[in-house]
């Protein structure tokens, strides 16, 4: 793979000098043209010690506009860092939209170095290659450009690197111990990493191997692969537009308002012609939702409401106290119809915690901010640290709720989330954190209750909008919704918790009892040392009435 890469390629110093102006003028009338484009950019620089790989960056700062560039490198993870998932820190520093950021010694570092120096199995070291796979796609999905540049040094000419950098006064602070130590591990790095370019190389994020031994070979060689990058992908998000535009018009606004992009890519078959009306018989399929097989006439009593509730939230707090002297974090997503009680158990839970330990997060919708980038990353961006608990009153889970019935998202656009989210929740189990997840569900009658109760009471008015009434006309669309959303993102290690809360007693104890059931597990995991991938288990009620 690599041989092509130690050929001795250079560039001639007037040649370069001669080319060298036009390049950098097109690169930054490149990042003005970037500005007004809805998508990021993200230059990942990996390869061998001594390559050139931050010589490169800092060149491409000198090149273009550093106000619309973001560097970042990564070295081991800090404290605040190794709290949380792995990825934390990689989604907090994505670039915007529009912008282009350098990434150095990223998300490949860690499961490349392991794998060199025998800390993981191969078969480990594909499971950390699949993970840098879904993170690449699902920001490829949503319109990011990839450049992924592998510098690399045959293992003479890294020796002989070395040997130049320590020799110059200038240089020898950049060359330690661990540079030599990789450099007799030449053998193992180019092997693991050829099967972590083979594995990762994919059609959204290939790599481009560059030769390092010459910097204006090099130099040059990067800037003209990421111009290029870039003015592809100009072109093809303009055929996208296009191509929409079209269909659109053809189907008069049909309800399907983007192509799917492989609809795009194919390429029309000779011969091929569309039927002008096509006929099928219609077959009725029977439509049953899981919440429809909920039993709504779950009740509890008063006085066992009280008891319950003080033992829970007594329970809550000692479970949550012993959790977080162990490092164990949690978060609780509530998802739910409007007026289901979504608050009055957040309030319950919180009820039992001391305020320095949780943050309640509510989540309107996206900001500015917010908006330039994928929309996972406003979720990771609040992820906290150890012995915290975070609450989402509203998550991520918009995406394939209001987003889905609203239209804000294109159907592929949706339709993908089931699997990122899935990934993403994936991490956070893995890492450790305790996740609960509930959903709670009213019928339409006593969502209407609710509704003309909260007119009648002053202080509650203000929770009652236009957008609520207009979402209850679209109760079958939601209900479809819901359903999908279970079905595709219920997993073992992070269950749906399905809550009858037509009786908001009943449910305001059905959710403490699966918070304290949850801390409890994870407890009894991290002080058995055990893998925290675990499902905890289901909470059991006592019912009455």
């Amino acid at each position: 793979m690599f041989r092509t890469a130690e050929l001795g390629r250079t560039i001639p110093k007037n040649e370069y000098h001669e080319k060298l102006p036009m390049l950098r003028a097109e690169l930054l009338e490149i990042q003005q043209h970037l500005k007004s484009r809805k998508f990021p950019t993200i230059v990942v620089f990996s390869g061998v010690d001594a390559a050139g790989k931050s010589e490169t960056i800092n060149t491409l700062n000198e090149w273009m506009d550093p106000r619309w560039l973001i560097t970042r490198a990564y070295g081991p993870p800090s404290d605040e860092m190794a709290e949380r998932p792995e990825y934390w820190r990689f989604w907090r520093d994505l670039p915007p939209k529009g912008r282009i950021g350098l990434f150095l010694s990223c998300w490949y570092s860690r499961p490349l170095l392991d794998r060199v120096h025998g800390r993981t199995s191969e078969a480990e070291f594909d499971e950390a290659l699949d993970r840098v796979i879904a993170f690449e796609n699902a920001l490829a999905d949503d319109g990011a450009l990839f450049v992924k540049v592998w510098l690399h040094l045959g293992k003479a000419a890294q020796k002989d690197r070395l040997r130049a950098l320590e020799k110059d006064p200038l240089t020898r602070w950049r060359v330690s111990k661990t540079d030599w130590d990789h450099w007799h591990l030449y053998d193992r790095f180019v092997a693991a990493a050829e099967r972590l370019i083979t594995r990762t190389s994919t059609g959204h994020a290939p790599w481009n191997i560059v030769e390092g031994v010459d910097k204006r070979y090099r130099s040059v060689t990067v800037g003209v692969t990421l111009r290029d990058a870039i003015l592809k992908h100009f072109h093809r998000r303009d055929v996208m537009r296009h191509a929409a535009a079209e269909y659109r018009a053809l189907t008069h606004g049909a309800t399907l308002t983007t192509p799917d992009r492989a609809a795009i890519d194919e390429e029309p078959t000779e011969g091929a012609s569309t039927p002008a009306k096509l006929s099928a018989t219609v077959i009725h399929i029977p439509n049953i939702s899981i919440l429809s097989r909920l039993d709504m006439d779950q009740k509890l009593a008063k006085n066992d409401y009280s008891k319950q509730l003080e033992a829970c939230q007594g329970t809550l707090n000692r479970r949550f106290r012993r959790a977080k002297e162990l490092g164990v974090s949690a978060i609780l997503v509530f998802e739910g119809w409007d007026a289901a009680g979504k608050g009055g158990a957040i309030r319950r839970a919180t009820a039992a915690l001391d305020a320095r330990d949780y943050q309640v997060i509510p989540m309107a919708a996206p900001t500015d901010e917010e908006r330039a980038q994928h929309y996972l990353w406003r979720f990771w961006r609040h992820l906290a640290g150890a012995g915290r608990m975070t609450i989402f009153d509203r998550s991520w889970y918009g995406r394939v709720l209001v987003e889905r019935v609203e239209g804000f998202a294109y159907e592929p656009e949706w339709r993908r989330a089931y699997a990122e989210i899935n990934d993403f929740e994936d991490q956070l189990v893995r890492h450790g954190i305790v996740l609960c997840k509930f959903w709670l569900h009213i019928t339409k009658d006593e969502q209407l209750a609710r509704f003309r109760a909260r007119e009648q009471v002053e202080y509650k008015r203000w929770k009652l909008t236009e957008e609520d009434w207009r979402n209850r006309q679209k109760w079958d669309l939601y209900d479809a919704a819901v359903n999908d959303m279970v079905e595709r993102t219920s997993t073992t290690l992070a269950p749906w918790t399905l809550v009858e809360a037509n009786e908001k007693r009943f449910a305001r104890i059905k959710v403490l009892q699966t918070i304290t059931d949850g801390l409890k597990a994870a407890i009894i995991r991290r002080e058995g040392g055990e893998d925290a991938a675990s499902p905890a288990p289901k909470a059991k009620l006592k019912r009455t009435g």
